[in-house]
């Protein structure tokens, strides 16, 4: 099985379930919250819970955030690939989590945004690997500039998957064009493509030949599309499984983190996307943006809706 080398962001997320997001200036008080390594965390654990082997080559420091995020990494059984750093700790995002299952972002940037070119190119690369990359990685100018330098010189058998982020509605076209050049895989959401393409066959064609378009529209079938040779193939409706939802946070690194182990065992994009989509259903029943599914409860959830 191939291997997931995971270039994103771990950070500490500080969740807070309110039962809506206030108005400015008001002052609520949280019906619960808790702190647990988050970001990249998710589609990793994803990933592995899924039987992926997941090395983790962002960068880790020193402090109580980085010491969260080490020790949820040594419990899921990733490897990091480079020591942790001594002088700076990691950032953290705060989670408001409202009653309808809906989630708010705000994120403070530590020692993950000083991944640079050169931590890149020291990555010991197989030719049977596949490569995340996440648009959050673009937020500082050493990672949009390590990127830009580093996806062209991947090796054309390393597949790498693309997750452009929220951040795609905020940051410049251009920091997000070496993504769209390099993956074989783009994978976002409804918003997110949109933001850069009118549908899914446009986004397609902005990839290479080879490369794979995926939409994900909440409820509603996830949409793939392949660049064939620079013409868009045919639109396939991939279908989800509705959910009444308790927590969506994590639910769309769930989806890449296990889409991404289906591809690394030889599934088709479509096959590799129904999985996702059964663990993003499972995920958003549960509370906590690790919550992802084993291999097991997908495949049982799974064969439940074949001979239902």
């Amino acid at each position: 099985m191939a291997r997931l080398i995971h270039t994103g962001s771990v950070i500490v997320d500080q969740v807070m379930h309110i039962r809506e997001v206030p108005e400015p200036g008001a002052d609520i008080v949280a019906t619960h919250a808790y702190a647990t390594a988050g970001g990249a965390m998710n589609s990793l654990v994803a990933a592995a819970k899924d039987g992926m082997e997941v090395i983790y080559c962002g960068l880790v420091g020193t402090g109580m955030n980085a010491s969260v995020i080490a020790q949820a990494l040594d419990n899921a059984g990733i490897a990091l690939n480079y020591p942790r750093l001594t002088d700076a700790d990691n950032g953290y995002c705060v989670a408001l989590v409202d009653d309808t299952g809906e989630r708010t972002f705000i994120t403070s940037i530590g020692v993950e945004g000083r991944f640079a070119f050169e931590h890149m190119d020291a990555i010991p690369l197989r030719e049977t690997d596949l490569v995340y990359v996440s648009g959050y990685s673009l937020a500082t100018p050493e990672n949009a500039q390590g990127l830009a330098q580093w996806l062209p010189i991947i090796p054309a058998s390393v597949k790498v998957f693309v997750d452009p982020s929220p951040l795609v509605t905020e940051l410049p076209a251009e920091l997000y064009q070496p993504l769209l050049d390099r993956a074989d895989v783009f994978s976002a959401n409804r918003r997110e493509a949109e933001a850069i393409a009118e549908d899914v066959k446009a986004l397609a064609l902005m990839l290479r030949p080879g490369a794979w378009a995926v939409v994900r529209n909440g409820a509603e079938p996830t949409l793939a599309c392949q660049n064939i040779d620079g013409i868009a193939g045919e639109v396939i409706e991939v279908p989800t499984f509705p959910q009444t939802p308790i927590d969506t946070n994590g639910a769309g690194d769930v989806h890449a983190g296990v889409m991404l182990a289906g591809l690394g065992r030889g599934l088709d994009v479509p096959e590799a996307v129904r999985r996702a989509n059964a663990a993003s259903a499972i995920k958003v029943t549960r509370s906590g943006p690790t919550a992802a599914p084993t291999t097991a409860e997908i495949d049982e959830f799974l064969a439940a809706r074949v001979t239902a």
